[in-house]
């Protein structure tokens, strides 16, 4: 289900103010958070941001296509290895 309009986009309001800190100084450090579940307002646009998935922080570069998604979508936290190895049959043995 999706938030009320009434209440307007979740945007975490610390981010908001270091991204307007960052913005007048010409500081552009990624900036830590653990607020995956921030939407991205577009402020946030041409900034990069440390985006904890569970275990380490992985920098996302923020476009404008991704205004409106959420950060934790583009820090993932599970990592596929594959379904197994797969081996050769010998076809000489039947």
């Amino acid at each position: 289900m999706s938030r009320s309009l009434k209440k307007g986009p979740l945007i975490n309001e610390r981010l908001l103010k270091k991204v307007m800190l960052q913005k007048e100084g010409s500081n552009r450090d990624a900036i830590k958070t653990w607020a995956r579940d921030c939407q991205i307002p577009p402020e946030f646009v041409g900034h990069t941001f440390g985006v904890h998935n569970g275990k380490h922080f992985i920098n996302v570069k923020i476009v404008e296509g991704m205004v409106g998604h959420r950060l934790g979508e583009f820090s993932l936290t599970r990592h596929f290895k594959g379904h197994g190895r797969v081996v050769a049959r010998d076809i000489s043995k039947t």
